[in-house]
């Protein structure tokens, strides 16, 4: 098990700011790598509550189970490698694993047996490293939608945010208020679920 803190920044992007970015940094199309995000939740959606997020990602054949919680301004990732069987068990059957996670999920009081796979959110991603962080250029597709995504992670949160600040105003791209992938997901999940 890895536990470690995530500290961030992102932003939505247009398709067309995205374009100018990867050219900008000298990122070519095979420089993107694909990734599945398969999300959980209970049905009436508790760790939503508790602002956390239960994903499986699936990248180059290898399989992380992953909860999100929050602390502080930031987030606490606690990761677990599955094995493929693992992975779709949990997946097709609701077969949860034993471990890291599952003991973390017992001390926020989320019964594993009631979580369920409600969607997947797949990623097209290209990493490169800038300035003591690493830059994470996102193109995502998940409910029949589309969107971009510019991530900075970085081991400090002042400096780290001054200089993605930065990056984006050198680039003429306006500060968007950027929910995660889960949120973003949710949210568009609620929508169709409301229609």
């Amino acid at each position: 098990m890895t536990q470690e803190i995530e500290i961030e920044f992102k932003n939505l992007v247009t398709e067309d700011e995205f374009i100018r970015l990867t050219s900008h940094f000298h990122i070519k199309e095979v420089d993107f790598i694909s990734q599945d995000n398969h999300y959980f939740d209970t049905s009436d959606y508790r760790l939503k509550e508790k602002q956390s997020a239960l994903r499986i990602r699936e990248k180059n054949g290898g399989y992380t189970l992953t909860l999100k919680t929050p602390l502080n301004e930031d987030l606490l990732e606690t990761n677990q490698t599955l094995s493929k069987q693992e992975a779709h068990s949990l997946l097709h059957e609701g077969t949860f694993p034993q471990g890291e996670v599952s003991d973390a999920l017992e001390s926020l009081s989320i019964p594993r047996a009631s979580l369920q796979h409600f969607g997947t959110l797949s990623t097209s991603r290209a990493e490169i490293d800038y300035r003591d962080g690493l830059l994470v250029f996102d193109k995502s597709s998940y409910l029949q939608k589309e969107d971009y995504e510019l991530e900075y992670e970085v081991k400090e949160r002042t400096s780290g945010e001054a200089i993605f600040l930065e990056l984006l105003k050198e680039h003429h791209i306006p500060l968007r208020k950027t929910e995660n992938k889960i949120k973003r997901f949710y949210l568009e999940k609620l929508k169709q679920d409301e229609s």
